[in-house]
Order: structure tokens, then C-alpha cells, then sequence
């Protein structure tokens, strides 16, 4: 059902042995996602059930909108400084400040959604619009609004899944992070990064180390085009695998917070790819869904996750102000 752990490999779990398993086996692979979790964070999700034409068709969206000249993509950005929606140009974020480091801007540009409809019955306080606003669609591609709705809800759908399987990982009920994510402030954003085939500034690259914020990030990689780097428990990148047809999954810091650290949200960074030496390195693209709880949900220890005689290692803290407090460093 998975492949052994090591230090130098991310690795592979079936998702559909554990939604359709057997009792025994779905405690067996939800014991292997908790040392997954516990000590690298990562994992690749095989036998998902998202449709593959549903994947490509928003993949290709979005290849098609970073063609598109700069001044018409720039129409596409948000006023709101640091906002989750809209376009970000190339060195638009620096997500090494995110760590507390004075780096250098990213090599990549991206396009983002977030929920596809604000919430009803909510308070609405200052920054309820800053996740909840409406989506910026670009008016080319045309089919592109179409295709990208489509994939949010398939994530939607797959991270309820995942968050199933996590739950039983942790020893807990299958459904208990549904209550926090009924109004999620989840976002879907691809990244292109350009051939890099100029001069760079000292320790630029295309993602600088960081962590993820939130619950889980469920990233569609590019399959022909590598980089993408994970800090082993070692301490040593190593490079995450080409895949085709599955998901690179791993865990933020929020669900870290949760776990009271049982959990790692590790650092990852996207790093130039094996080329020849003073040639071109060729463009990449990846999707990420990047799955929130809900704006107003309350981060607070699971107590199985706390020893018996001590506290919590964090203060409870609001989803969406945490949140915020990211996007508004890394921009």
C-alpha cells in the first residue's frame, strides 16, 4: 500500500486502499501516514479520484494566461496589497521573508483564486474581504474561469479525503476537521517560472525555502521539469520526484499547530534543475491547492496531542489572521 520510509525519499501512499480498505488495512496505512508526518511531512497520494481531463484542462488554462503579454496580465492584479486572488508578477513575493530573512525576490509569476463564493450568516470584520472578496478572471483564455472552477471543487472534493485520512492518523473520528472547513478559506494558485537565463541576484531562486501556512497544500507538479526540493529530517534537500498522475502532499503550519508539533511542516524551495552550464534552464509550471480552515475557526492543540502533565506548545490563534499575517510579509 506504501513504500518504506527513509531519510532520502518522499514517500508514496494509496489513497484509494484507504478509502476503500478494509478496517485493518486503513489502520495500517493511517499508522504509516503518522510516522510519514512526523518526521518528513510529506507524502506523494496515488489512486486519487480526480479526473484526469478536469486536471489537464485547467493546467492548460493557465500555460495559456502566462503567455499572454505582461501589460494585459498585470490588468488581472489585485489592489489589496498581499491579497490571495488575482495575478503576481515575476520577484511579486519573496516568501523567504515569511522565515524572518531579508531575501531576495522569487523567480516565478502566479495566478490565484480563493473560495468561489463568500459564506452567508458570518461576521463580517474588517478583513472578511481580504479572503472572501471576489475572484479576478481573466478574459483570456476563455474557457479559462470554466476550467479552474471545475478544479477547485475537485480539490475541494480530494482534501476532504485527505483530511479523512489524516484524521485517522492522528486516532481521531474521520470527520473531525469537517467543522473546520464548512466556509474554508482554501486557494488555488499555479506558478510559472520562466527560463532562467539571466543573471540572477546572490541567493535567488526560483521559491525561496519556506513553509506552507495552512492545512495541507495538494500540489500538482509539473511532470516533465524538476526542482522542487524538501528538507529531509537530516537535514538535507533532496529532490522531490517527477510524477505523473498523483499528488505531492504536505503538511502546513497550521496543521502543525494543531498537532502541537507532532507533525512537521517542513521547509521546501523550488531550485534550478540539472542543466548544462551557461545554458537556459527551461520554464516550469505547478498547481497548487492550498487547503485553509475556515476565516473564523480557532487553532487551538488537539488534546490527543498534548502529553498528559504539560501544555500546549502555542497559544490558540484565528485561521484567517494568521493567515493574512503570511501574505502580508511574503508581498
Amino acid at each position: 500500500m506504501s513504500e518504506k520510509l527513509d531519510d532520502q525519499n518522499i514517500p508514496v501512499v494509496d489513497l484509494g486502499a484507504f478509502l476503500s480498505g478494509t478496517v485493518d488495512e486503513r489502520l495500517k496505512l493511517a499508522q504509516h501516514v503518522d510516522e510519514i508526518c512526523r518526521s518528513i511531512g510529506f507524502l506523494i497520494i496515488k489512486n486519487h479520484d480526480v479526473p484526469k481531463n478536469i486536471c489537464d484542462a485547467a493546467w492548460s488554462s493557465a500555460k495559456a494566461f502566462f503567455e499572454q503579454n505582461i501589460a494585459y496580465k498585470n490588468t488581472t492584479g489585485s489592489d489589496d496589497a498581499g491579497c490571495p486572488r488575482g495575478y503576481t508578477p515575476i520577484e511579486g513575493e519573496a516568501l523567504g521573508k515569511t522565515l524572518g530573512i531579508d531575501a531576495p525576490p522569487d523567480r516565478k509569476e502566479s495566478f490565484s483564486i480563493g473560495p468561489l463564493k463568500p459564506p452567508t450568516g458570518y461576521h463580517e470584520d474588517e478583513n472578511f474581504h481580504f479572503f472572501y472578496g471576489p475572484n479576478i478572471w481573466p478574459q483570456t483564455p476563455a474557457e479559462f474561469r470554466e476550467n479552474w472552477i471545475a478544479y477547485y471543487k475537485a480539490m475541494e472534493i480530494l482534501g476532504a479525503q485527505i483530511m479523512q485520512l489524516l484524521a485517522a492518523a492522528l486516532g481521531l473520528e474521520d470527520s473531525f476537521f469537517v467543522k473546520y472547513h464548512t466556509h474554508h478559506i482554501s486557494a488555488l494558485r499555479s506558478q510559472n517560472y520562466p527560463s532562467l537565463s539571466g543573471d540572477l541576484l546572490p541567493g535567488q531562486l526560483r521559491a525561496a525555502a519556506h513553509s506552507d501556512y495552512g492545512t495541507v497544500t495538494i500540489l500538482n507538479a509539473d511532470p516533465d521539469v524538476g526542482g522542487l526540493e524538501v528538507k529531509s529530517p537530516s537535514g538535507n534537500w533532496i529532490s522531490a520526484p517527477k510524477t505523473q498522475d498523483a499528488f505531492i502532499i504536505n503538511i502546513g503550519d497550521l496543521m502543525a499547530r494543531w498537532t502541537n508539533d507532532r507533525w512537521v511542516s517542513t521547509l521546501h524551495r523550488v531550485v534550478d534543475p540539472v542543466g548544462a552550464s551557461g545554458q537556459p534552464i527551461a520554464k516550469r509550471q505547478s498547481m497548487a491547492y492550498f487547503m485553509n480552515p475556515n476565516y473564523d475557526a480557532s487553532i487551538d492543540a488537539i488534546p490527543t496531542c498534548v502529553e498528559a502533565g504539560t501544555s500546549s506548545l502555542y497559544l490558540p490563534v484565528q485561521a484567517g489572521q494568521y493567515l493574512m499575517n503570511k501574505f502580508m510579509v511574503s508581498n
